[in-house]
């Protein structure tokens, strides 16, 4: 099996999936969107990704410039946590594609604080069809299970977790070679009170949440499609070396690791005493409920979330919990008048803004 190309230094990322390059055919995001809502599964589907436009580069620089010091920050606050869980048995497995760049940042912190070099791969997760079981066998066979760490970049609402927990129930009562193993999911920024593995639970935007595949290692998202991915393969990728003039996925990390010297390990407020037991999923259940929805798969709550709607779905609205505190995101403002998308003051209790996605019936 060949493993898919990446942009990805060798030495920070060891990358599960199978390359696919030319064996799909990549759609335009409403064609996607329609067969979504009328029943295709996203990860037997893949985006057509294009040249980031002008606008969208500002928008990633202004990102980079402005919250790099925070990504940082966050890092490692959630890599001091991770050390002192595990030390040295720690093995970090990002799942792909958001959680790579995270888990690359979180091993350069802890090669430059610890002086050790934790391995780390990368591995295909998808709702509805769950983990790669035969990359996190392939990795528990090198580590065991004892110290394997998932890491992605945000929780939104908290869908990927429990495709995670049912996942690594389901291997353990499978082989006893899995016994050890840990569902609980490392994020940088979990405003949905989810885990306690967090640099932070305020809900900000992770500059690598504005870019595709040019700040992902120019590989797609992952694909999983009986007719191309067989029974011993891992979940496949694409890898987009047309677009390698534009990529920025070795900028990011290196910009945001040169922070490490000053990182501050009081730069987010303490958080707030919560007298209740809500998650994420709570709200985003309110929010179906008062919008509609019977499907919460098109609510994506949270700044990255909200990102990523207005740069690669098909948008109705944007919640924000103030409509004086869009101005907070100007990434946001100005994707939604370029698309001409309304935004709506509504009362968000746990996220600062929310993205929701058109129905079928309104594509």
């Amino acid at each position: 099996m060949n493993l898919v190309k990446s942009s990805y230094r060798s030495k920070d990322v060891t990358i599960l999936l199978k390359d696919i390059s030319g064996m799909i055919t990549p759609l335009p995001t409403e064609e996607r969107e329609i067969l979504n809502q009328s029943g295709v599964h996203y990860s037997e589907m893949l985006p057509l990704e294009y040249k980031p436009t002008q606008e969208y580069m500002e928008i990633y620089e202004e990102a980079l410039s402005t919250l790099s010091y925070k990504t940082a920050n966050a890092t490692a606050i959630l890599a001091d946590k991770l050390y002192a869980k595990f030390g040295k048995k720690l093995v970090l497995v990002s799942l792909a594609r958001a959680g790579t760049p995270i888990g690359i940042l979180l091993k350069r912190f802890l090669k430059y604080k610890y002086h050790v070099s934790i391995p780390h791969y990368s591995i295909s997760i998808i709702r509805g069809k769950g983990i790669d079981k035969n990359a996190i066998t392939y990795i528990v066979d090198q580590h065991g299970s004892f110290g394997l760490q998932f890491i992605d970049g945000w929780i939104g609402k908290g869908a990927i977790n429990e495709v995670l927990s049912e996942a690594c129930q389901e291997l353990k009562m499978e082989n006893s070679k899995f016994s050890s193993l840990d569902s609980t999911l490392a994020v940088l920024s979990d405003p949905a009170f989810i885990t306690d593995l967090c640099g932070t639970h305020e809900d900000f935007l992770i500059p690598s949440a504005c870019l595709n595949s040019t700040v992902s290692g120019l590989m797609s998202r992952t694909f999983l499609r009986n007719d191309i991915i067989g029974p011993n393969d891992f979940h496949g990728a694409v890898y987009y070396g047309e677009l390698l003039a534009e990529d920025k996925s070795n900028e990011f990390i290196d910009i945001v690791s040169s922070y490490f010297e000053t990182v501050d390990y009081n730069y987010f407020q303490p958080e707030p005493l919560r007298n209740d037991s809500r998650t994420g999923m709570d709200e985003v259940k309110l929010i179906a409920k008062n919008f509609d929805l019977t499907d919460i798969s098109k609510i994506k709550p949270g700044v990255g979330e909200t990102t990523r709607v207005l740069l690669r779905r098909v948008p109705y609205c944007v919640l924000v919990r103030n409509l004086a505190d869009i101005d907070n995101f100007a990434h946001i403002k100005r994707l939604c008048e370029e698309k001409n998308i309304p935004i709506k003051e509504y009362p968000l209790q746990m996220y600062r803004v929310c993205g929701i996605i058109k129905k079928l019936s309104d594509v």
